[in-house]
């Protein structure tokens, strides 16, 4: 039997209902947050006084106050902003692998599945693109039902095939981003870690916010081959027969290795770098992104 990803195994809910119902059960018992700046106007949240300056409207001054200590005040509030979210899925042939009943892919699929449906239910707006070594399909930000499932179908039309390049996307998408915001990046990284670094930091300098979630499978992070086994060349390699043993140290070495360069130097961009298995919980994702939103709305970020 399949491990469970959470309270229901995705793959069964998705040959079930399709997407949907993935998404709506990965986000269930969480909470997206507030992701508000403080700006003038009316809002739902009461933020503090300060002490009225000529310009000022009226209607905002505090007359409760005044009428108690003869000081005229104006309300400030806290006022929700808009938080705009592109999810970028890479569907290149490496992502196809699996040792578990789903592979890569399906798992960033469902990812991506359920962050669209968390970020449209707080009425936000949310992109897709799929990619692998070109963008694919591109479904624009939106809001609302229509979106999701926009979003929904493209996920669920998409197959991974071909070779990738992440860095080249990276950088060909930041001069269509239209609007600043939070660009979530799903793939295994297996890519050259100079391109992909570039299109980050293009990113980054644009003012939007990356956060790149590794998913690997548990086969590829231990090696766990006993005999001589035939690997299937992925994006464009031939086969190979091996003897796992003879290379299993050298391989891990440079796994581990193209792994802790990437974290390292995302990081020192201010970046999160999340890796994630195919075998954790789905939810594993959502309480990453939930996580990294609630300590930038603590630290005071606005997420625009």
């Amino acid at each position: 039997m399949a491990r469970q990803l959470g309270t229901l195994d995705p793959a069964v809910l998705d040959r079930l209902s399709g997407l949907e119902l993935v998404a709506r059960r990965a986000v269930e018992g969480f909470m997206s947050g507030m992701h508000a700046s403080p700006q003038r106007g009316s809002s739902v949240e009461f933020a503090q006084h300060r002490a009225y300056s000529p310009g000022d409207e009226l209607r905002k001054i505090d007359w409760k106050v005044f009428a108690r200590s003869d000081r005229v005040v104006v309300k400030e509030y806290v006022e929700e902003t808009n938080l705009s979210v592109n999810l970028l899925v890479d569907a290149s042939e490496s992502m196809a692998f699996r040792s578990l009943d789903w592979s890569k892919f399906d798992y960033a699929r469902w990812s991506a599945a359920a962050l669209a449906h968390l970020v449209l239910s707080k009425r936000d707006t949310a992109g897709l693109v799929v990619f692998d070594d070109q963008m694919r399909t591109k479904v624009p930000p939106g809001n609302g039902t229509p979106q999701e499932i926009a979003v929904l179908t493209a996920l669920e039309q998409a197959k991974p095939d071909g070779p990738t390049s992440v860095g080249s996307v990276l950088q060909g998408l930041v001069p269509r981003l239209r609007h600043r915001g939070i660009t979530v990046i799903l793939s295994d990284f297996f890519d050259d870690a100079d391109a992909i670094l570039e299109g980050v930091r293009r990113l980054v300098h644009q003012g939007h916010e990356p956060i790149l979630f590794q998913i690997t499978d548990p086969l590829e992070t231990s090696f766990d081959l006993d005999r001589l086994v035939k690997l299937k060349g992925l994006e464009g390699a031939g086969d190979l027969k091996i003897d796992p043993k003879a290379i299993r140290d050298a391989y891990l070495e440079e796994i581990r290795a193209h792994s802790a360069d990437l974290a390292q130097r995302t990081r020192a961009l201010s970046v999160d770098f999340v890796e994630v298995s195919t075998a954790d919980p789905l939810d594993a994702v959502l309480s990453a992104y939930l996580a990294h939103r609630q300590a930038r709305a603590r630290g005071g970020a606005r997420g625009l």
